[in-house]
């Protein structure tokens, strides 16, 4: 039990830049309740929705949170905590060294992205003794390598498949800015990536730009390791992607708030009488 009488359940959050998931799990990560909510730094009608989905949950024992996305979502966050449970004890997660049996082997560890190392630890509890690449699709793809025996060697980064849609329509005088839904609504009008149409051609080339990168980086880890790899994909963008795929993968679609379980259990046990 807690100080504040409850047994541990964890308010998880996982704030990117498109948007704010979050998870309450009870002390074994099983999820109890979970939704998300979308950015919108000063909307009080979007506080008010986040607050309204908090409204009927059992107060956690602690919060445990990844913010990529910067300070004013941080201050978004502490002050809808603030607002329904203003004395609930609060991590915010940052990459370390070590912990939960992965080793970072980043120059600095502390630069690594809180999201990527909640999900590293996440993966490698989720598929131990293996090696694995784990790739995330945000508003930026992520990859990960990291080796069965937990030590992360390294990763890539580069714009997601959404941002590389974004990144088209704002530079180029013809061609259209696409979000994902338009985007989606384009590939499943055309039977070939080779499309007849604009909107087709640009959704498919970056799909396909995205696919590549990841087959490449697949491949040439395998090769480094002399060994197999198991390919893990997450994100928002994982459906598109993971289609357009030709080579063998994983689905783990809640990689960082299973990574921030994992991080508040071995952080209670060590501080635990």
């Amino acid at each position: 039990m807690t100080a504040s009488g409850n047994a541990a359940r964890y308010l998880l959050i996982d704030a990117g830049n498109s948007r704010i998931k979050w998870s309450l799990v009870d002390e074994d990560g099983a999820p109890l309740a979970n939704g998300a909510f979308e950015h919108a730094h000063h909307s009080t009608i979007a506080d008010d929705t986040a607050l309204d989905a908090w409204g009927a949950l059992p107060e956690p024992a602690s919060a445990w949170i990844s913010n990529v996305a910067g300070m004013p979502v941080h201050n978004r966050i502490q002050r809808l905590i603030d607002a329904r449970w203003p004395t609930l004890t609060r991590t915010v997660v940052r990459a370390r060294a070590a912990q939960c049996g992965v080793i970072n082997n980043y120059a600095d560890p502390t630069r690594l992205g809180s999201d990527r190392w909640a999900g590293m630890i996440a993966a490698r509890a989720a598929y131990p003794g293996e090696h694995l690449l784990v790739a995330t699709f945000g508003t930026a793809t992520t990859l990960e390598a990291l080796r069965a025996d937990g030590v992360f060697t390294g990763g890539l980064i580069a714009p997601g498949w959404s941002l590389m849609m974004e990144s088209l329509g704002s530079h180029t005088a013809q061609l259209p800015t696409l979000d994902p839904a338009s985007a989606r609504e384009a590939l499943n009008q055309t039977r070939s990536h080779f499309a007849i149409d604009t909107a087709a051609a640009l959704s498919a080339g970056c799909l396909l730009a995205q696919a590549s990168l990841i087959e490449r980086a697949w491949r040439d880890l395998k090769a480094d390791w002399q060994a197999e790899v198991r390919l893990v994909l997450g994100g928002g963008a994982a459906n598109e992607i993971a289609g357009a795929l030709d080579v063998p993968h994983t689905r783990h679609d809640s990689l960082v708030l299973s990574g921030l379980a994992l991080i508040a259990r071995d952080a209670t046990a060590r501080h635990s009488p």
